[in-house]
C-alpha cells in the first residue's frame, strides 16, 4: 500500500490568520494519524506564514509515524531539519515568495550543492528526497546525487487528468521506472486529489508515498477530516 502523509500547512494557515491557537494544529496532527494517516508533512517557509519554525518543534512528541518536513535548504531551514530529525527531510526549490511550489530541482545544474546538502542530513540519519519534474534526465542527476528518493512533482499530471487527459500520466509512468531501475525510492505529490488519487497510483509503479494537503484539507470541509482520510486510504490500497 502506498503510503499517505498529510500535508498540515493549511491548517497553520487558517490558525495564523486569526492569531491563537484555533484550530490546534497539534491536535490535527494528532487526529490524522489516529484516523489512519500514516505520515505527517509540513513545508516551513521563511517569512512564516504557515507553518512557524517553533510548530516543527512542537511536532516531534505528537508524530508517531512518520515525520517529513519540505523545504528550500537554505541555512535556517537545514539547521530547523539537523535539530527536529524528522524521519524525512524532501529539498524543494521554492523561491522565498512562492506561493506553493511550482518547479523541481535542476539535478544536473545543481549535483554539487545537492550532493552536500543531502550528505549532512543523511550524516545525522535523517531519510532524504529531492522534488523533481518527471523529466528522465532529471531522475538520473537525482541519483548522482546521493539521494535516498524522489518526490514527483505531479501538478502537470492533475491538471491534465482534469482536463480529460488520462495520456498525461506517461512521462511520470516512464519516471517510475526509472527511479525504479536506478534503486530510487518514490514518492510524490502536488494537487493529488481524491479525483485523481487512485488513477495515479495504480499507474505508477513503486509508488511509496504521497504527500497531500491543500486537496485533502479542502475536501474535509465538506466530507469531514476523519472521513477524507479514510478515502484516500481506500483509494491507496
Amino acid at each position: 500500500m502506498t503510503k499517505l502523509s498529510v500535508n498540515i500547512n493549511k491548517i497553520a494557515t487558517l490558525r495564523n490568520s486569526r492569531g491563537g491557537n484555533v484550530p490546534d494544529l497539534l491536535k490535527v496532527a494528532a487526529d490524522v494519524q489516529k484516523f489512519g494517516a500514516q505520515g505527517v508533512t509540513i513545508h516551513p517557509r521563511p517569512d512564516e506564514r504557515h507553518i512557524r519554525y517553533q510548530d516543527a518543534r512542537d511536532l516531534v512528541p505528537v508524530v508517531y509515524t512518520e515525520y517529513n518536513i519540505e523545504g528550500n535548504p537554505i541555512k535556517k531551514f537545514m539547521d530547523l531539519v539537523l535539530e527536529v530529525k524528522p524521519t524525512q527531510v524532501t529539498l524543494v526549490p521554492d523561491a522565498d515568495d512562492a506561493i506553493t511550489s511550482n518547479a523541481g530541482w535542476d539535478t544536473i545544474k545543481h549535483k554539487s550543492f545537492l550532493q552536500e546538502v543531502i550528505a549532512e542530513f543523511k550524516r545525522n540519519g535523517i531519510r532524504t528526497s529531492i522534488f523533481v519534474d518527471p523529466v528522465l534526465n532529471m531522475i538520473e542527476g537525482a541519483k548522482e546525487t546521493g539521494t535516498d528518493r524522489i518526490e514527483l512533482y505531479t501538478e502537470a499530471f492533475a491538471h491534465e487528468y482534469g482536463l480529460g487527459n488520462e495520456a498525461g500520466i506517461a512521462p511520470y509512468v516512464a519516471s517510475a521506472k526509472l527511479a525504479n531501475e536506478l534503486g530510487l525510492g518514490l514518492n510524490a505529490g502536488h494537487d493529488l486529489s481524491l479525483d485523481n488519487i487512485k488513477f495515479f497510483k495504480d499507474n505508477i509503479p513503486g509508488l511509496l508515498e504521497v504527500s497531500i494537503g491543500h486537496a485533502l484539507i479542502s475536501e474535509s470541509l465538506y466530507l469531514g477530516i476523519e472521513n477524507v482520510v479514510n478515502m484516500y486510504l481506500q483509494k491507496l490500497k
